[in-house]
């Protein structure tokens, strides 16, 4: 007769520790992991509205203008942060400030994923086209990490976007409204 094969108890309960104790070590790696993919989309997403809206302009001899709205259809003013997502529209009756009308074409809209604060210096980027500047200014992104993670879009007169870790004499980017 042949002996039984199998786990015993003492086998199952020390394959269940380690199992337990190797997802505790990897949660935390996998939260950064989630936390710096949404800023990276973010980022992405605001750096390519910034260069769609840059060539836009250019292409159509126009203003295009980016700013933050709730609802993809009209820009906000101060009350509201970027946080709550942004689109990119071609400003043809040349509004000041800008907002778009229903026949002016929509180019790009994004609600972003980051739950954290997503704020800027200025209400709205306007790029125009040929020999005549552009909104400047920086958008940081902070997540729930707080300076430690936060990353900034800057952009310049000529409407060049770059990304940026840290703020002007490489001090800390500031977060606000997080705890």
């Amino acid at each position: 007769m042949r002996p039984a094969t199998g786990t015993t108890l003492w086998e199952l309960l020390l394959t269940l520790m380690l199992a337990g104790l190797l997802a505790g070590i990897a949660a935390p790696s996998f939260r950064e992991f989630v936390l710096d993919a949404r800023l990276t989309a973010d980022v992405n997403a605001l750096f390519g509205a910034v260069q769609l809206a840059r060539s836009e302009s250019s292409k159509r001899g126009r203003s295009v203008v980016l700013c933050k709205t709730a609802d993809q259809a009209v820009c906000a003013g101060r009350e509201l942060r970027y946080d709550a997502g942004w689109m990119v529209f071609v400003n043809e009756d040349d509004s000041t400030p800008p907002s778009r009308s229903p026949n002016e074409p929509l180019l790009y809209a994004h609600r972003p994923e980051t739950r954290g604060t997503i704020v800027s210096n200025r209400p709205y980027f306007e790029f125009r086209a040929f020999l005549r500047r552009s909104t400047n200014g920086t958008v940081t992104f902070c997540d729930v990490r707080g300076q430690a993670a936060a990353r900034a879009v800057i952009v310049s007169y000529t409407g060049r976007p770059r990304t940026a870790r840290a703020g002007p004499a490489n001090r800390p980017l500031v977060c606000a409204g997080l705890p």
